[in-house]
Parts: structure tokens; C-alpha cells; sequence
């Protein structure tokens, strides 16, 4: 199962991105989607998650209030709008896909928790 992101890239601090990934149908409309990030020497961290519903979502601290997460299920297509980027934001960031029951609104914030993954796209954010 291949999950597809984009929209990575290198801004200034202050910034705005917004990243995309796509899943394919089947997965997408059975799963919670995250997205997560890593930097150079440093694990995998969640970021913010949408319920396979859309009704719920979850972020970290250091990025709530700047990122939104939203979800196209007629595009099967997951959303991170990222606000007022700082340095610190620098990272790959990973989608994913947790396969739940319709009625699961769980936030799973444990990348181990999750099933498929996406390939990781850059993001650099200069002071």
C-alpha cells in the first residue's frame, strides 16, 4: 500500500506550507490519518491526527494553534496546513493510515499504532 506525499519544501521562518498525501480509496475511507515527523538524530514524533470520520482531531502542543489537519474523502486526500513555521518545524514529514471501526474516535498518537506510511516528504524552515 503506497501512500503519496507532497508539498514539502524550503521556506523562512513565518511561513506557510501545505502538504497533501493521498491514499489509495479502500485504505482511506476505513482509516484514522496522521501525519508525523522526524529530524536528523531524532524519533518519530506525532504531529496531528484526523478520525476516519473528520469529526475529531489532535495535535501536538508545539503545533497547535499554527497547523490544521482536514480530509477530503471524496479525494481520498489528507491535509496539513502549517502556520508561522519556525526551525524547529524542520523535519520529513510522514503520513499514515490506522484502519478503525467507523465508530473509533480514538487519537492514536503512537506511530507504532499505525498501519501504512507514506514516503516522507521535506520540510526546512530557515531563520
Amino acid at each position: 500500500v503506497q501512500l503519496q506525499a507532497s508539498g514539502g519544501g524550503l521556506v523562512q521562518a513565518g511561513d506557510s506550507l501545505r502538504l497533501s498525501c493521498t491514499a489509495p480509496g479502500r485504505i482511506f475511507s476505513r482509516s484514522t490519518m496522521g501525519w508525523f515527523r522526524q529530524a536528523p538524530g531524532k524519533e518519530r514524533e506525532f504531529v496531528a491526527l484526523i478520525t476516519r470520520s473528520g469529526g475529531s482531531t489532535d495535535y501536538a502542543n508545539a503545533v497547535s494553534g499554527r497547523f490544521t489537519i482536514s480530509r477530503n474523502n471524496a479525494k481520498n486526500t489528507v491535509t496539513l496546513q502549517m502556520n508561522s513555521l519556525r526551525p524547529e518545524d524542520t523535519a520529513v514529514y510522514l503520513c499514515a493510515s490506522k484502519n478503525v471501526i467507523s465508530s473509533n474516535n480514538y487519537h492514536y498518537t503512537d506511530p507504532d499504532e499505525y498501519d501504512y506510511w507514506g514516503q516522507g516528504t521535506q520540510v526546512t524552515v530557515s531563520s
